[in-house]
């Protein structure tokens, strides 16, 4: 019975995703369990299991017929070849009567007792007092204090069965095991949030579980216990199917996909007829400047390259490192590489040459800065100094709300000399993570640049060269790691970037480059880390260490790049002085929507910068830097399509369903949002742990989103069987296209930069898509599907 609960559980997990805290909020696929399926049974599987929106609704959809964002005689034709005969208003209609049935979602007197009982274990210190027992797990802290819990009227702790395995075979008793796995995954589903929160300290291995134990099997002996405890039904409700149902999928998905074909044609348009030259061109820019990957880099990257001779790539923001980075102030080491990869560095900051005294100075300040800030904390919340610390700080801190409500710019500049000040007096110091190793190899520093150098495919190198981490800054705000880099773990790239432009200078990893790969790297050229602030848009060079051969050329640089973010700004931000706009808002306390992070996301383009240059991409864009011509074994487009092109699916589809149902896959308003346990938010002062993004990230008013609701669309220059060959060696790749996860064209330098789009078994495509070819995955199939689910 053991083995058989414990291989039912792992089953039923698959209805949950990962919830990421706070302090590192990734964005992923909330039914990543689903994505061995088609996304249309995927979508089924999550309305049935989670009991959640899948699809926008109709006033989505008329706000993009209004604004041209659907074809109208496309959508009419899609319609008509689906049985859908009448007109596109009727069938908005339609949509609007058929969810109506799609009640939003309720918690029961059994979510609140365990919400409460979750948000006590799994505090991360922000509750004063820690409830005890944690150490020993929650099972068994939660068997301890049970007997204290009026909701549960239990009178003796030996009622409980002594683990949770046992709890649960007493629960089971004398059911099938044929239903273990639906009534699992029943319970599983009622708290997505949190149970994907302990999913997440379980695949992370994170401080607090190797000190407060907690995993899916704990949560339901609990959960199963007290529910049979208080004679709860624990089956899960039965379903009846609903031909209505079947209707509004299909009637949705054919409007969604006649939005994504618009886009997609309108992006065909601008790269379809360029001429693409590739990085073999002899003109040495002033300097080159490589950037994210992130949707928000391509308008700093038009900006600057209207400024002056500049080129700039488009590269994961990890800069190829798969690091962690130790804060120099508080000694916390995070991960600062995309989460599907395992870190194998390690890096620190050391003080500069002839630096050490300044550099330990402002570790001081830091560290009073960080006591005072603990100290207000502890008496402003312990009760016994509560009244007289708030009565006797009052004038204070009303100085200090006067200061952020009318002078948010002051108060930022204030904060940016101090974040970024320890970046002027350290440099970065790599190691393996294995504790007693003190360096790395050169050959894995060759590696690291090499790879860079290869993926982007560089040619010719400039004086300058400046590798541009980012990351968002705001003020109030709990998903402000949202806004920093994705790639980093929701990190700022600084480090990753003052990190590669390290190695690249050292003398003896230009040698190898040049003698074993025929990389040859000018004498004068330089390479410097930089940060750029996506909020703001300005670009913080940390070049304290540039020679002086290089100032003049560099205070060009730096003239042309405050040039750059002053019409970014007023380009993104509508206004004549958005530089000034734009710092109001990263200190704003009332600020909730400081930036607009990676919304309107639909696209990723991997290749030459000749496709998209000049042209304005409304941020809507992943731009990965590659030449097929000098990735003559495919290896570098491999890894492309095998890394960020998977990690931007994450981020495209946490987008997708955050919008299209927010009160599951979202978090709501941020004005009723709670901070719980300093790891996550709640609605009010209870309910399930929200797992994605609040409605300002989404919407630009109540009634209008910005974000629109399409599944990604790859663009890939390269020869068609190059990335047919990867397509079939990767079988990960291949599922996300065969299931209609993201769409994929390939532009075929070939044959003429002709467009195919790929279907499924891997058939390609010239010709538009046809609407007949959908006739199958909407009318046949789902009925299929819904059969099978509604039994």
């Amino acid at each position: 019975m053991a083995t058989q609960i414990q291989h039912s559980i792992e089953s039923a997990s698959k209805v949950i995703g990962n919830t990421w805290p706070l302090y590192s909020f990734v964005t992923s696929n909330p039914l990543s369990g689903y994505e061995e399926l088609p996304f249309t049974d995927a979508v089924l599987h999550a309305k049935k299991d989670l009991g959640v929106k899948v699809f926008p609704d109709a006033s989505v959809f008329r706000q993009a017929f209004k604004n041209g964002d659907i074809d109208k005689n496309y959508a009419d034709q899609l319609l008509k070849e689906n049985g859908f005969g009448d007109t596109i208003e009727y069938y908005l209609q339609r949509i609007d009567m058929l969810s109506k049935n799609d009640k939003a979602k309720t918690y029961s007197v059994l979510d609140v007792i365990m919400s409460k009982w979750l948000s006590s274990f799994m505090d991360e210190g922000l509750a004063e007092w820690q409830m005890p027992y944690k150490e020993k797990g929650f099972f068994t802290a939660w068997r301890n204090l049970a007997k204290y819990d009026s909701d549960l009227n239990i009178k003796n702790t030996k009622e409980i069965p002594a683990t949770s395995l046992k709890a649960i075979e007493s629960v089971l008793d004398g059911i099938s095991k044929d239903y273990y796995e639906p009534i699992f995954r029943y319970h599983l589903a009622a708290l997505p949030g949190w149970t994907g929160y302990i999913n997440h300290r379980n695949a992370y291995d994170s401080p607090w579980q190797k000190a407060y134990p907690i995993d899916l099997q704990d949560y339901l002996a609990v959960r199963l216990w007290i529910a049979n405890h208080l004679n709860i039904d624990i089956y899960p409700k039965s379903t009846q199917s609903d031909s209505n149902t079947l209707e509004l999928i299909k009637l949705q998905q054919v409007f969604l996909i006649a939005w994504e074909k618009n886009f997609q044609n309108n992006l065909v348009d601008v790269i379809q007829n360029k001429e693409v030259a590739g990085n073999n061109n002899n003109i040495v820019p002033d300097a080159q400047m490589v950037f994210c990957i992130d949707t928000r880099s391509e308008l700093i990257r038009r900006h600057i390259e209207s400024k002056g001779n500049y080129e700039t790539y488009g590269y994961a923001g990890f800069f190829g490192i798969a690091m962690d980075y130790t804060n120099v102030y508080d000694g916390i080491q995070r991960k600062s590489c995309p989460p599907i990869l395992n870190s194998s560095y390690i890096v620190e900051d050391k003080p500069q040459n002839g630096k050490l005294d300044k550099f330990e100075s402002n570790l001081k300040r830091s560290e009073h800065f960080r006591f005072t800030k603990y100290f207000r904390k502890r008496m402003k919340n312990m009760l016994p100094s509560t009244f007289g610390y708030v009565e006797g700080s009052g004038f204070f801190y009303g100085l200090s709300m006067i200061a952020r409500t009318f002078f948010p710019g002051k108060i930022y500049d204030l904060k940016k000399i101090n974040k970024l000040n320890h970046e002027e007096l350290s440099e970065t110091h790599l190691s393996p993570c294995a504790k007693d190793a003190q360096d790395i190899s050169i050959e894995e520093k060759v590696a690291i640049v090499k790879s860079g150098f290869d993926l982007m495919g560089w040619s010719n190198f400039a004086k300058i060269v400046v590798f541009t981490g980012h990351g968002g800054h705001s003020s109030n705000n709990p998903f402000n790691s949202s806004l920093d880099c994705g790639a980093c773990a929701a990190s700022p790239g600084r480090h990753n970037a003052r990190m590669l432009a390290k190695m690249a200078n050292e003398k003896l990893v230009r040698q190898r480059l040049l003698e074993d790969h025929g990389i040859s790297i000018p004498d004068d050229t330089i390479f410097i880390g930089a940060e750029h602030n996506t909020t703001t848009d300005e670009i913080v060079l940390f070049d304290s260490q540039v020679p002086e051969t290089h100032q003049k050329a560099l205070k060009i640089l730096k003239a042309d790049l405050d040039r750059a973010q002053h019409t970014a700004t007023q380009d993104r931000l509508g206004v004549e002085n958005g530089v000034s706009l734009a710092r109001k808002k990263t200190s704003d306390w009332s600020e909730t929507r400081p930036e607009w992070g990676l919304a309107k996301n639909a696209a990723f383009i991997i290749g030459s910068r000749d496709l998209t240059k000049n042209k304005n991409l409304d941020c809507r864009s992943f731009l990965h830097s590659y030449d097929w011509a000098k990735d003559t074994t495919g290896s570098a487009l491999e890894a492309i399509m095998q890394g960020p092109m998977v990690v931007t699916q994450w981020i495209n589809n946490h987008y997708y369903f955050s919008t299209v149902d927010n009160n599951t896959f979202g978090s709501g308003s941020k004005i009723t949002q709670n901070v719980t346990g300093n790891f996550g938010v709640v609605q009010g002062n209870g309910g399930d742990l929200k797992m994605g993004l609040p409605l300002q990230s989404l919407k630009s008013t109540d009634n209008e989103l910005y974000h629109q609701p399409l599944r990604l669309s790859v663009f890939v220059h390269a020869p068609l069987d190059r990335v047919s060959t990867i397509i079939l060696k990767n079988t990960n790749i291949k599922n996300l296209l065969d299931n209609g996860w993201i769409y994929l064209f390939v532009m075929n330098p070939e044959e003429g930069n002709r467009i195919s789009q790929y279907y499924k078994g891997l058939n390609w495509k010239v010709d538009s898509v046809s609407a007949t070819k959908y006739k199958t995955d909407l009318k046949e199939k789902p009925q299929k599907i819904l059969e099978d689910l509604m039994a």
